[in-house]
């Protein structure tokens, strides 16, 4: 290696090393705090204990939702199709299978390809109890509802008896990102607050995704430079050029007209801003849906439909089917930063709102849950934010309600879609 390189390496190398050593310093509270989890039966711990309710087909979530009317701490999610996707059905079993999920209760209609009682029968095999029943064999609306409030009201009780707890530190926390609604300050303080804080949440040992790599267009050296191995390096390499050749044949570049509004004005200054959530810790490597993280680290989630399925033209529609990825790969807590602001939550994780436009902040102050815009203004350092999102997460992982939560905005979006089965679906392991 010629002697200038190997000096220049040698000097990237101490800065660092330099970097960790200041960054470990850093560490507040929140990286030695330590709370009660809900151990589940595969040792993943959930910060919510919570019964979820599947339905199959768009005929049965009139009846699931009335079941969970009035319920505490009973979430449901569903797929509207008649007939069968496997992208759905994979993204079902993970969340059903998900730390944050202690029993479930799965609806049908009667006449679906999807079946209650499989989904049902692979939440017995984790080792949670579930009960599932069909709609045509249960006596029509009202009385489907009076039976899935008493089967709700048995599986809650069963698993707030039941389920050990166990100590839960950063190092048991798998967070994940997304960003919507961006604008300027997205790319200049919200992104980068959750960059902070996922270099914190990394040192500490726990597990950090973000997505949305058709937001990373005019990235692809960016993102390889960051890639923990050769693996990993070649793993973002496929997953930047498929997402490329998705945006063209989908003609759909991932900036619109609120992006414009908002002050973003080229697809690489939002893709920059979008990477800003990443921090600056190497990447391990590419997961896909339903999928979760192979070790402790930092990891990109690709959730772009695979080659031989973008024919049919199908596309990421919003953000809460983003949101839903990253709980399926077994995000307990989810980050969304958004700099025009947003209303969405989720189920079965808490999400987290984040802004780094502190106008947003104020006049949307009921849905923001942290105000990142005090970066630009000097009122915070980058590190200061990044240490007190760490301290927010880590109360919400106490049980401290996101507003979100504390609104009962449970949005998700589960579609037909196309990708293969990863290699690794850990999340949809039985």
């Amino acid at each position: 290696m010629p002697e200038n390189i190997s000096s220049r390496s040698s000097r990237g190398n101490e800065a660092l090393t330099e970097k960790t050593v200041i960054d470990q310093s850093l560490l507040t509270s929140a990286a030695t705090s330590s709370w009660a989890g809900f151990l589940r039966p595969d040792g993943r711990k959930g910060v919510r204990n919570l019964v979820l309710i599947i339905y199959t087909v768009e005929c049965a979530q009139h009846v699931a939702h009335a079941i969970a009317i009035g319920e505490a701490d009973t979430h449901v999610i569903g797929f509207p199709g008649c007939y069968d996707n496997a992208y759905a059905i994979r993204l079902m079993l993970a969340l059903a299978r998900h730390p944050n999920v202690g029993a479930v209760l799965s609806v049908g209609l009667g006449c679906e390809y999807t079946q209650p009682e499989k989904i049902a029968a692979a939440v017995r095999a984790s080792g949670r109890p579930a009960e599932w029943f069909f709609i045509q064999q249960s006596g029509g609306t009202r009385s489907s509802v009076a039976k899935g409030k008493q089967i709700v009201a048995r599986l809650r009780e069963k698993i707030r008896q039941e389920t050990p707890r166990a100590p839960m530190t950063l190092a048991d926390l798998t967070v994940g990102c997304e960003c919507g609604g961006s604008d300027g300050t997205s790319g200049l303080a919200g992104n980068p607050t959750v960059g902070a804080f996922f270099d914190l949440l990394v040192d500490a040992g726990g597990r950090a995704i973000f997505e949305e790599t058709a937001e990373m267009i005019g990235l692809r050296e960016t993102m390889q430079s960051r890639a923990a191995n050769p693996e990993a390096k070649q793993q973002l390499a496929a997953a930047y050029d498929k997402a490329e050749r998705y945006c063209r044949s989908v003609r759909q570049w991932s900036v619109s007209p609120g992006n414009f509004a908002g002050g973003l004005t080229t697809i690489e200054e939002k893709s920059l801003g979008a990477f800003a959530k990443s921090g600056t810790r190497p990447i391990q490597g590419v997961i896909r849906v339903a999928e979760t993280p192979r070790g402790p680290g930092l990891w990109i989630l690709d959730s772009v439909p695979d080659e031989h399925f973008m024919q049919f033209g199908y596309t990421n529609p919003n953000d809460t089917e983003g949101i839903m990825d990253l709980i399926s790969a077994g995000s307990q807590i989810v980050l969304f930063v958004t700099g025009r602001g947003s209303v969405i939550g989720s189920p079965i994780a808490p999400l987290i709102k984040i802004t780094g436009n502190s106008t947003t902040f104020r006049t949307m102050g009921d849905d923001m849950d942290f105000d990142a815009g005090r970066v630009l203004t000097g009122e915070v350092t980058l590190a200061q934010a990044g240490r007190e999102l760490a301290d927010l997460v880590v109360r919400i992982a106490q049980g401290e309600p996101s507003k979100p939560e504390s609104l009962n905005h449970r949005e998700y979006f589960i579609m037909y879609k196309h990708q293969n089965t990863p290699t690794l679906a850990v999340g949809c392991r039985a």
